[in-house]
């Protein structure tokens, strides 16, 4: 696997961890062909499973599938399978689609995977925001609002996952961007596999096109690599390459602050 698709892959899946160990219910199994992450919630985009290494051929591909539906059949919840289609050898890519919608699965996105070696200069004068990292009750419940808004996830769900305490105490950080005190935009960041990763980069509609999230994506870049929590993590590492998965609105703005394309991520969702 080439160099930038690594990093892309295992950050994603060290990031992912996050919905299976943020509540008391959930689950991550990392052994085998696949990482099985379940969330403890019936909510199928937070039921993830993802490839650990390459698949040869499409009736590998098949048994993997089924395996996994194996695991959230027992647990009664519907999941998604993010496939980095790096992953998938030319005898098992040529009809992994069919393979997926005979198992059951419905495509319901193609994300690019992303790489920066490190951010471009500003191409204009961005807006001022105040970046508070999630550490407390308040900036919490400020990022589960946020997300509910953004992301259009259930509130139910979304308070499971992100009000918890305990979900902030590992790697994946997240950060609230405010306006004269109010929240408008949010962040998570991850360090894993040798590189930092962007997710739930989302602003308020109202916010939106201004430069708000760029100038809290560098605001909370900035203030993770100078305040890491892991006293393990070398000086060296606010060097170190950051990556992502595009959303189809966040993409011009990712090719435009330094973010290449490097593979692609599609995702099945069951029906």
């Amino acid at each position: 696997m080439r160099g930038g698709i690594r990093l892309v892959d295992e950050n994603l899946r060290a990031a992912m961890r996050f919905f299976g160990e943020a509540s008391a219910s959930g689950d991550v199994q990392a052994d085998g062909p696949v990482q099985l992450i379940y969330s403890g919630l019936d909510y199928g985009v937070f039921n993830i499973a993802l490839l650990t290494r390459p698949v040869a051929s499409e009736r590998d591909l098949s048994e993997i599938i089924a395996g996994c539906g194996r695991y959230y059949r027992e647990r009664s919840v519907r999941w998604s399978f993010w496939i980095c289609d790096d992953l998938l050898e030319p005898p098992a890519r040529r009809n992994n689609r069919e393979v997926f919608t005979d198992a059951g699965l419905r495509v319901i996105s193609r994300a690019p995977g992303m790489l920066a070696p490190a951010l471009s200069v500003p191409s204009r004068l961005l807006p001022e925001i105040e970046c508070r990292p999630v550490d407390d009750a308040a900036s919490r419940s400020a990022f589960t609002g946020l997300t509910v808004t953004c992301f259009d996830i259930p509130i139910g769900v979304a308070r499971a996952i992100y009000e918890r305490e305990s979900a902030w105490n590992g790697s994946y950080r997240g950060f609230v961007g405010f306006v004269k005190s109010t929240p408008v935009a949010i962040v998570a960041l991850v360090r894993a596999g040798g590189a930092l990763g962007v997710y739930s980069l989302g602003t308020l509609p109202e916010y939106r096109h201004k430069g708000y999230g760029e100038a809290l994506l560098r605001a909370a870049s900035a203030l993770y690599r100078n305040d890491s929590r892991d006293p393990s993590v070398p000086q060296s590492a606010g060097q170190e390459p950051m990556v992502l998965e595009s959303t189809e609105a966040g993409y011009r703005l990712y090719r435009r602050i330094g973010f290449q394309d490097v593979t692609n991520f599609t995702v099945y969702l069951t029906r």
